[in-house]
């Protein structure tokens, strides 16, 4: 079972032609499941000098890397969670998340997603009201 990182996976030949799925194709099926997730604030685009970089919905192939084999794939989700949530349900329920939307949507099996909680998001303090 070799594991090899390809641009697009051949997932369907048929008389008429071919059907391929391209890496970054998983990878936004991966982080739009892993946003929905209560909990998970956002995707990580890396640490980069010890801050992780919050990404928005635009960009979030750049939280997930995908090695996709002959028909398996290895997703790596890298989230940043909501402080007071519980980071092990939270991740728990990502790799599920994750994992179920691949292969419902590619036919992939996913066998390893790997969640890697990059930070954790405060909620923002809301100025007081002042008299008038």
């Amino acid at each position: 079972m070799s594991t090899e990182n390809i641009e697009e996976k051949v997932v369907g030949d048929s008389p008429i032609g071919s059907v391929k799925i391209a890496n970054d194709v998983v990878a936004t099926i991966a982080g739009l499941a892993a946003s929905k997730i209560a909990g998970v604030t956002g995707m990580s685009g890396g640490v980069a000098g010890g801050i992780a970089e919050l990404l928005g919905r635009k960009n979030l192939t750049k939280g997930v890397k995908v090695v996709v084999g002959e028909d398996n794939t290895t997703i790596d989700a890298y989230i940043i969670i909501e402080y007071g949530s519980s980071i092990t349900k939270v991740a728990t329920e990502v790799q599920e998340s994750i994992k179920e939307a691949v292969e419902t949507m590619t036919g992939l099996h996913a066998n390893a997603v790997n969640v890697h909680v990059q930070g954790v998001a405060f909620p923002q303090e809301q100025p007081e009201p002042t008299e008038q």
